[in-house]
């Protein structure tokens, strides 16, 4: 019985969801290296790196966002001001 190879195609909004996951965690991953780098020119690298994967991250969530794949609903401003006082709060307690 002869087996074909199974052809997998995403459509639009999956292949740009997975970009912009991937570009996510590649950002979380240059942070950490980022912040375990010892050497200059190599957080210099890094942090290029990650600069590149940021602006690539937010190019694809416009993307996303022009083509309604990506819902965001405006934060109110209530809720702003309440999560800045809990910011203040915190950053009081570590800052003294």
């Amino acid at each position: 019985m002869k087996q074909g190879k199974q052809e997998t195609t995403l459509n639009e909004k999956d292949a740009l969801q997975d970009v912009l996951d991937c570009e996510k965690l590649l950002m979380n991953y240059y942070a950490a290296a980022l912040t375990e780098g010892s050497c200059k020119s190599f957080r210099k690298e890094i942090l290029r790196n990650y600069t590149s994967s940021a602006e690539t991250q937010f190019s694809v969530f416009e993307q996303m966002l022009a083509r309604g794949y990506y819902q965001v609903q405006p934060a109110e401003k209530m809720m702003i001001d309440q999560k800045a006082e809990m910011f203040s709060k915190v950053q009081k307690q570590i800052c003294g």
